[in-house]
């Protein structure tokens, strides 16, 4: 049988999952940045 996480043991499991949630969506906006400016560069060329 296991026991109820403590207090801190589920504060530090909420941090870890808004970590990753913020990592996801950083990762995202440079991944998003990239490819505008991929696109740029390709539209800007003659």
């Amino acid at each position: 049988m296991e026991l109820p996480p403590t207090p801190e043991e589920e504060r530090a499991r909420i941090i870890r999952g808004r970590n990753r949630a913020l990592a996801l969506v950083l990762a995202a906006f440079a991944v998003l940045f990239f490819f505008i400016t991929i696109a740029k560069m390709k539209a800007g060329a003659p």
